[in-house]
């Protein structure tokens, strides 16, 4: 599964906004958007926070 599909998959099961996972991950609302639309992939740091949040929530990916 791609980081697109991921970052969707979170924000469907949170509930929140492009913008409030940005604020969850200290990164930009923009950044968030490229993510989504599979523009662009997060850094090493960005994706660390990404996977702290999932282990946080309990959500993973079943590949």
């Amino acid at each position: 599964m791609d980081f697109a599909k991921k970052v969707k998959i979170v924000r469907g099961i949170l509930k929140i906004s492009q913008e409030k996972l940005a604020q969850l991950l200290e990164v930009s609302f923009s950044t968030v958007n490229r993510w989504e639309q599979g523009k662009s992939l997060p850094s090493y740091a960005a994706m660390q926070k990404f996977g702290a949040l999932c282990k946080e929530k309990n959500i993973t990916f079943d590949e």
